[in-house]
C-alpha cells in the first residue's frame, strides 16, 4: 500500500481490512508524539489501560506473557460474553523491533502481529497487521477485539473516556461479520 492509500484507509474508517484471505490491517490516526504512542505498546502500566499486562524486554527473541483483563479496561466493562474468562494470558515473542517505529511479535497460533508507527505531522498513524488467521471464527474475533481495543487505545491517548469494551466488541463481532467475507 502506497503512503498516501495508508493515510487515506485511516481517515476513511476505523474498520480493518484483508489485505491478503488471512491478514487483518487496521489502522488509527492518534494523537502524538511517537514516543508516548511507543510506550502505549510496549511499558505495561500503559498497554493494560487498553489491551492487555505483561514486562516487555526491548530485545528481539525476549519473552513476553500478556495478561488480559477486559472487565478492567472501561467502566462500566459491559456485559462478557459466555466463554470468555476474566482473565486470559498468552505468552509471546518479540519477533522485530525497531523503537519506536515497529514492534513485532508472535501471536497464540497465527502468523504474528506487528505494530508501525508513522509520524504525521502531529498525529502518529498506527498500522496494526496480523498475519495468517487460520479460519473465519478466528479471524471474527481478532478484527472486533483489535477494533475494540484500538477504540480503547484511541480514548485513551485523546485524554477520553472510552464506551464500555464488551458491548463495542459484540456489536463489533458482528459489523465484521457482515463486512468481512464468507
Amino acid at each position: 500500500m502506497s503512503d498516501l492509500a495508508t493515510t487515506d484507509l485511516a481517515a476513511r474508517s476505523p474498520y480493518g481490512v484483508l489485505t491478503d484471505p488471512a491478514t487483518l490491517t487496521i489502522q488509527r490516526l492518534l494523537p502524538g508524539p511517537i514516543e508516548r504512542i511507543w510506550a502505549y505498546l510496549t511499558e505495561s502500566d500503559l498497554r493494560r489501560q487498553w489491551l492487555a499486562a505483561g514486562e516487555m524486554e526491548m530485545a528481539v527473541g525476549a519473552p513476553v506473557e500478556f495478561v488480559w483483563r477486559n472487565h478492567e479496561l472501561t467502566n462500566p466493562p459491559g456485559e462478557r460474553p459466555p466463554g470468555f474468562g476474566e482473565e486470559h494470558r498468552m505468552d509471546s515473542r518479540i519477533t522485530e523491533l525497531d523503537p519506536p517505529h515497529k514492534l513485532a511479535i508472535t501471536w497464540g497460533t497465527t502468523g504474528g502481529v506487528s505494530f508501525e508507527l508513522e509520524r504525521k505531522g502531529s498525529e502518529v498513524l498506527l498500522t496494526l497487521v496480523h498475519r495468517r488467521v487460520p479460519d473465519r471464527a478466528t479471524l471474527l474475533n481478532v478484527s472486533s477485539g483489535w477494533h475494540a481495543h484500538l477504540d480503547i487505545l484511541a480514548a485513551r491517548a485523546a485524554g477520553e473516556e472510552p464506551q464500555p469494551f464488551w458491548e463495542n466488541w459484540s456489536r463489533l463481532k458482528e459489523e465484521y461479520g457482515r463486512r468481512l467475507p464468507e
